[in-house]
């Protein structure tokens, strides 16, 4: 099966307001896929509905050939401990220390003796540049530094996939070029299927193989990162190249500032 990851037309509302309407994407085994779009466009709800936190009205979501939805909820702690994940800002336990944020998946999820699960730590420290670092706690180590410990612990099992939330998200520009290598490097070395939702246009297209471009909760447009530098599509020419005029409104839609002011009543 080529395809770790299968969404097939998809369709998921919050109540009676919708955010994803006809999505199908596919994830390949071994390559990192960018999910892209502005805020608002639905790009997490797609990782949580991969992860199996919410379910959709409609369509079909398969992990490893697994529907994720048919899942009951030993199946799906099964399918979730093949999974890493990224979160937005790190999301790192702050009274734990550097190596137990990173052991806490090992411990949770295998009964490996503590000799092992302390090397495991060091090694996954060790490919994030960190080890040295272990004994510090979370505050103790500058944000760039943080977001590589949540990366360790997201590798921590060796997971099929590794999702990512915002990665680069307020990170300094050498911290975001750092993080985007490991990001690939990790994805790599361990043989899996990456995720990346991300805003940020750069590192993205640096190690995505394939880009998804999200608007309103539909794919817009989608291909490698050359194509989409290259793509005439209104939308992702906004997008890729900052531009503040575009099929993104800058205002907020509704009544112009004329008829709330009531000028237009006074002429």
């Amino acid at each position: 099966m080529p395809n770790l990851v299968d969404i097939r037309d998809l369709h998921f509302a919050y109540n009676d307001r919708p955010i994803l309407s006809g999505l199908t994407m596919q994830f390949p085994r071994g390559k990192v896929i960018a999910v892209m779009g502005g805020s608002g466009s639905g790009k997490t709800t797609v990782l949580r509905l991969i992860g199996g936190q919410i379910r959709a009205q409609s369509g079909k979501v398969s992990v490893d050939g697994q529907d994720v939805a048919g899942l009951d909820l030993h199946g799906l702690y099964e399918l979730r401990r093949r999974m890493g994940m990224l979160f937005q800002h790190g999301a790192l336990f702050t009274d734990l220390s550097v190596f137990d944020n990173v052991a806490f998946p090992l411990r949770e999820n295998t009964r490996l003796p503590e000799s092992m699960i302390h090397d495991l730590v060091l090694m996954k420290l060790h490919a994030v540049g960190l080890s040295n670092a272990a004994a510090l706690k979370p505050a103790e180590v500058s944000g760039g530094m943080a977001r590589r410990v949540a990366l360790a612990r997201a590798v921590a099992l060796d997971p099929q996939l590794i999702m990512y939330d915002e990665p680069f998200a307020g990170l300094d520009p050498i911290s975001m070029g750092v993080t985007a290598n490991l990001i690939r490097k990790l994805n790599d070395a361990l043989g899996s299927t990456s995720i990346l939702v991300s805003h940020d246009v750069h590192e993205s297209f640096m190690i995505a193989d394939y880009v998804y471009f999200l608007s309103q909760g539909r794919i817009v447009a989608h291909g490698t990162p050359q194509q989409m530098m290259a793509s005439d599509d209104a939308y992702v020419k906004q997008f890729v190249h900052a531009e503040a005029d575009g099929p993104v409104p800058f205002h907020y839609p509704g009544r112009s500032i004329a008829a709330q002011l009531g000028l237009a009543e006074r002429h």
